[in-house]
């Protein structure tokens, strides 16, 4: 059997999609990094006997076990106690774990109930897993020849720390890291899927690296991964490649890996000490919540105006309201006046501005959901930009949209100010 890992995500919520799996995603990215092969993941529910298929069927395919959920002290986490079933052993106590989560609950002013013991309780021969950041921990198993088992508890901050601190150092120590897979993924914002594989077809053949392309939400990515015995061998693979195709990809090329539109516009309005305010009428706020996510953002954005009635827009942002009347809300005018009067208004270098039909209703034969105007003003001109995103996709869609679009006109008129987007 070739060496490779399979993910285990226990939990019944999973499965009513109550909660997304980041889990399976963070550990597929890590183990890809580490260049240990994963070619199945599985989710299970609170039941002991279909976890006992599963455990199964993952053995019978896979060596290294990665086991998420089930280790808490209720009765539906199983995951230790079916472990230990599966492979024919008891469950002993570890006394330092009991101390453990007694000092814990103790720092935080409680007593620990009874029932917390349970996460005490392990499968015998296993070692302990150590959670500093919770009171479950897991384990680090091999039952049988051949087969590895790790268990993490599912809130992602404690699995994250565990898999850091524990998990990474005895894999590598026990020999599953023999080479690096090192990624760096751009970014693309105006430019559709077809047309910008189209721009760089040839490069889908390659090897190490391999080129790959993907969509979501209105933005384009290209993946570029190599594998090599170190992440800077594999970084030397990849940078040829990566300024090819940036090179290719142009002013729609916007940044790297965890890059977004409100990053890519921060960093470039930073650079030139230019200031930013907004004024929103569809995305509701929106458009500035993108920008505050950035730390430090409040070097460069000042604030907004949030003019979903009418007269805020006039009474606020100073639009005319004859032109309200006779081209209505959301229209190229108005569009253009609200980024004026908001930018006039907080005293900044640029002023941005969104108004449409974000749906699903509200629309018109002349005007359907999914039509939004943004408006750009600085100093010396204003323009704006009439974009049909469609309703079909939601509401939501619409919104994000229109806020990524926003910020991508400001990119784009930044980059022809000479304003260099670093990344």
């Amino acid at each position: 059997m070739v060496q490779s890992a399979e993910i285990i995500c226990v939990g019944t919520e999973l499965l009513l999609g109550d909660i997304l799996n980041s889990n399976a995603q963070y550990l597929a990215e890590q183990l890809a990094q580490l260049g240990i092969a994963h070619y199945y993941q599985t989710v299970v529910g609170d039941n002991p006997e279909r976890i006992k298929q599963a455990i199964a069927i993952a053995v019978s395919r896979s060596n290294l076990l990665i086991f998420t959920g089930g280790l808490g002290p209720t009765p539906d986490d199983l995951t230790h106690s079916t472990i230990a079933d599966y492979f024919g052993v008891p469950l002993v106590e570890h006394p330092e774990i009991v101390a453990d989560i007694t000092e814990k609950f103790a720092q935080r002013g409680r007593v620990m109930t009874d029932n917390n013991r349970k996460q005490a309780l392990l499968p015998e021969g296993a070692e302990v897993l150590t959670n500093r950041a919770g009171s479950a921990p897991g384990i680090i198993w091999q039952p049988q020849t051949g087969v590895t088992i790790l268990t993490f508890p599912g809130v992602p901050a404690e699995m994250k720390l565990m898999w850091q601190e524990v998990a990474v150092p005895y894999l590598t120590q026990q020999g599953w890291v023999t080479c690096t897979l090192f990624r760096r993924t751009l970014k693309f914002w105006g430019i559709s899927e077809s047309a910008l594989a189209e721009k760089v077809n040839s490069y889908f053949d390659l090897q190490n690296p391999t080129v790959a392309p993907y969509a979501n939400h209105g933005e384009v990515k290209l993946r570029i991964a190599a594998l090599a015995n170190s992440e800077a061998e594999a970084l030397k693979l990849i940078q040829p490649i990566e300024q090819e195709l940036r090179e290719l990809g142009g002013a729609d090329c916007y940044g790297i890996d965890h890059d977004t539109p409100a990053i890519a516009v921060g960093r470039m309005l930073q650079s030139a000490q230019m200031t930013l305010a907004v004024a929103e009428s569809c995305t509701g706020g929106g458009l500035g919540a993108m920008l505050t996510s950035t730390p430090g953002s409040s070097a460069y954005f000042w604030g907004g105006v949030i003019s979903y009635d009418n007269s805020v827009k006039v009474n606020l942002l100073g639009v005319n309201p004859d032109d309200l009347a006779q081209q209505g809300a959301v229209s190229a005018i108005v569009a253009e006046q609200m980024a004026i009067g908001v930018r006039d208004r907080l005293g900044t270098t640029w002023g941005l501005s969104i108004t449409g039909i974000a749906g699903p209703d509200g629309g018109t034969e002349t005007k359907p959901v999914g039509l939004v105007y943004i408006g750009l003003a600085s100093a010396t001109r204003v323009e704006s930009f009439e974009h049909r995103f469609g309703g079909q996709r939601g509401r939501e869609w619409v919104r994000r949209l229109s806020a990524n679009t926003a910020l991508d006109h400001l990119r784009r008129r930044l980059l022809n100010e000479g304003i260099i987007n670093y990344y």
